[in-house]
């Protein structure tokens, strides 16, 4: 009897420790439903909106059923008020904003990791030091210099400003990528008589598939979804993004909230499927360096 009571609590505590185990997962599963729940009932909304009359909207609001489900307002998004122009410019902005400062933070994050020089810290801090500054505080400055070149009312100025903004997290997610990337690799390609630049493109830039498409989806993300800056550095109706069109897409009489929803809609597709297309890269990304050995 003796023997036997320590190895039927051990066997009790192991019970007690599963069940334990168990009401923690379900209570993190119930957490994070209602978290994405949460999370996705302004989306629906939205959707849901987008099959609706404006009269519809009004006398019944955002969440009750469409007498019918019709693509008037997605024809109607498309077709008039110059929705076309404006996604044509968002890509125009989005994609050379993009590769831009996913390529200098390449370069920049390389250096820093792998060939670093005298003050190479001072100036990497500085470099990422520009994450940490509300851009609100450079918009008078950049629109009276934009201005006076001759560059206000096009698309220029949020090419160079996103990618100028999106250089600090690139270079610092590139740097901290490389960084991990054991140096030997890098040897081996010098001794076989690479060059940096060989080194670069042949050894490093394969490896870093995960972290590019981290960039990649984040980058288009941001600079897709950006209301301030063409905002600010446009006018006219030709030059306007479509976050920008989305605002001032209204009816004859009031605002479209049908069209906009379907706007609203479509200016989302392009994101999930820059998501959808890195997925696999993107969560590989993330997880980099979360389980170590």
């Amino acid at each position: 009897m003796t023997s036997s009571t320590p190895a039927l609590k051990t066997v009790q505590d192991e019970a007690q420790e599963r069940r334990s185990n168990r009401l923690a997962l379900a209570a993190l599963y119930v957490t994070l439903t209602i978290i994405v729940i949460l999370y996705s009932l302004p989306g629906l909304g939205v959707i849901i909106s987008s099959f609706k009359t404006t009269q519809e909207i009004s006398q019944g609001g955002l969440w009750s059923a469409p007498a019918q489900i019709n693509f008037d307002n997605y024809d109607e998004a498309w077709n008039n008020g110059n929705v076309r122009t404006y996604v044509v410019n968002s890509f125009l902005v989005t994609i050379p904003a993009t590769l831009l400062s996913i390529l200098v933070g390449i370069l920049s994050g390389y250096v820093f990791s792998k060939l670093p020089f005298r003050g190479s810290n001072a100036l990497f801090i500085f470099v990422v030091a520009g994450m940490f500054f509300p851009p609100q505080i450079v918009l008078i400055p950049l629109f009276r210099l934009f201005n006076s070149v001759g560059l206000y009312d096009t698309l220029w100025p949020l090419i160079i400003v996103h990618t100028a903004f999106g250089l600090p997290i690139c270079t610092l997610l590139m740097r901290n990528f490389f960084s991990a990337i054991p140096a030997a690799l890098r040897d081996a390609a010098v001794v076989d008589g690479a060059n940096e630049g060989q080194v670069l493109l042949r050894v490093m830039l394969p490896i870093s598939l995960p972290a590019l498409a981290v960039l990649g989806t984040l980058q288009f993300t941001w600079i897709w979804n950006d209301f301030l800056w063409p905002l600010i550095f446009t006018q006219s109706d030709s030059m306007r993004t479509v976050m920008v069109g989305l605002v001032t897409l209204k009816g004859q009489y009031s605002v479209a909230w049908g069209v906009q929803g379907a706007m609203a809609v479509i200016a989302s597709i392009p994101t999930l499927v820059i998501f959808i297309f890195f997925q696999r890269y993107f969560i590989q990304g993330m997880t980099l360096g979360a389980v170590k050995g």
